[in-house]
């Protein structure tokens, strides 16, 4: 399948983009992951993730601003959950592509956890 590579390529994979970094950074993931359980309020999330408030709050409104996760008020309290039930069939096809492509992910030079950021500035910079 051959891809425009050109600015309007990219241009209209910026969404896509912009969805998938919303869900890479750890935090977010984690809080996601912990919501396809069950709504929970950020006392549940800090609680269980072993975060700060400050940190569960500022990674909520990130979700939130992405149209990804929303809350229910009660009382003094905010209820969070899934606002868009496709991100668990994109959490599920994740996991299944997790699976299928074993430890290439992890070991991945530019992307994996021991990876070296100067790639990616470098990419961007261009």
């Amino acid at each position: 399948m051959a891809m425009n590579q050109g600015p309007c390529a990219r241009t209209e994979l910026a969404p896509a983009a912009a969805l998938f970094h919303s869900l890479s950074d750890p935090v977010r993931l984690a809080i996601v992951q912990r919501l396809t359980r069950g709504e929970a309020r950020v006392a549940d999330l800090t609680s269980e993730l072993g975060l700060a408030q400050s940190t569960v709050s500022k990674h909520l409104a990130c979700l939130r601003d992405c149209g990804l996760v929303d809350f229910r008020p009660e009382g003094r309290q905010s209820f969070y959950h899934f606002d868009r039930p496709e991100l668990l069939d994109l959490l599920r096809s994740a996991e299944r592509l997790l699976a299928a492509t074993g430890d290439a992910v992890v070991l991945c030079p530019v992307y994996g956890p021991e990876a070296d950021p100067a790639p990616e500035a470098e990419e961007d910079a261009r």
